[in-house]
């Protein structure tokens, strides 16, 4: 007895963008938007997309139009945005590096929508890049299980996954935190709130625990009421610096685990009417280009980003022409760098 046919399925090869629209019940222009990482999408048209292109297969015809066995000489890099000066900075030192070979550069933003990151990667990774950079992924788990294959070639940066080998460039996160702490120290400030990043990332972990080395060798006990959660942007750093300057004894100097944190920070500072660095000091971590333009120019830790996105590439260029080659961790320097947003406490 034969079994009818699903006149809606259509064979894996021959899936187009448009079956995928007519699934959704959408144009092919919001199928195109979606696919291409456009941010002004509807979120409930966004997930009817996905799972449209799920059902029919879409992915694996991605996967077909490579040539058999072939390289398509194109890199895939995945951020979770390109809206601040951290994440341009980095893709500026990919985008050079790429330069000087013979690979193209494929950028794809995930705007960290949860659930979407292992899609994200099958729609690239299957046929349409010879090997990825990972840029600051959050659960990492949800990106590595949806490669091709095991040994598929990728680069994680500024994030360091110990389950599994991987080729991972960070900066010394500890160190600067720490150095940056015991500058603040140096300063004369002993009350020193910390505003902390996302708990997901090992960058988050290491500067806090940077700034607690920095207190325990300076004899410092460790306050928690002094340590408000963040999450790197300059909302949360915001709420975090309020939360702080609300304390019956507040900090004399806050330490933003990052720079976008520290400029939140630094607005909730104004709202309570105070001067910075005269009644408040602050710094970052980063040293992002608005760092040095904004008022008064922010202290921070300079991490070489520029560099870390050159060092990516390298890393994975060597893994395309050699892939038997092991995984490794490069970890770049930081550098104090003195601005004007610190002064000593008021007596």
């Amino acid at each position: 007895m034969s079994v009818p046919k699903n006149p809606r399925k259509k064979a894996h090869s021959s899936v187009t963008i448009v079956d995928v629209a007519r699934e959704a019940g959408v144009s092919y222009s919001t199928v195109s938007r979606v696919f291409s990482g456009f941010e002004f999408v509807n979120e409930e048209t966004r997930r009817k997309v996905v799972a449209a292109a799920e059902r029919l297969g879409y992915v694996v015809n991605l996967q077909a139009r490579s040539l058999a066995g072939g390289r398509s000489n194109i890199i895939g890099l995945l951020v979770p945005g390109i809206d601040n000066g951290y994440i341009s900075e980095i893709v500026k030192g990919i985008d050079q590096e790429l330069a000087h070979s013979q690979y193209d550069l494929m950028l794809y933003t995930t705007h960290r929508y949860e659930g979407k990151e292992a899609y994200y990667v099958k729609l690239i990774a299957n046929g349409l890049v010879d090997g990825l950079i990972l840029l600051v992924p959050l659960i990492i788990e949800n990106y590595l299980q949806a490669l091709p294959t095991q040994d598929f070639p990728y680069v994680l940066v500024d994030q360091v996954y110990n389950e599994r080998p991987s080729t991972t460039v960070d900066v010394t996160n500890w160190q600067g935190a720490y150095d940056l702490t015991n500058y603040l120290f140096s300063l004369g400030h002993t009350r020193i709130g910390f505003i902390a990043g996302l708990n997901e990332l090992n960058s988050a972990s290491e500067r806090l625990d940077g700034y607690r080395a920095a207190l325990k060798q300076q004899r410092v006990a460790y306050n928690p009421a002094l340590v408000a959660e963040g999450d790197y942007t300059p909302g949360g750093g915001y709420r975090a610096g309020r939360n702080l300057l609300r304390l019956p004894e507040r900090p004399t100097a806050i330490f933003a685990a990052n720079d976008l944190s520290a400029f939140g920070a630094m607005d909730a500072a104004r709202e309570f009417n105070l001067d910075i660095p005269g009644d408040i000091s602050i710094v970052g971590f980063d040293d992002i280009p608005q760092a040095s333009i904004v008022y008064p120019k922010l202290t921070t830790v300079r991490q070489p980003l520029i560099q870390m996105g050159q060092v990516a590439v390298r890393l994975l260029l060597e893994k395309l022409d050699n892939p038997e080659k092991e995984a490794r961790r490069v970890t770049l320097g930081t550098e104090l760098v003195i601005r004007d947003s610190c002064a000593p406490p008021r007596a």
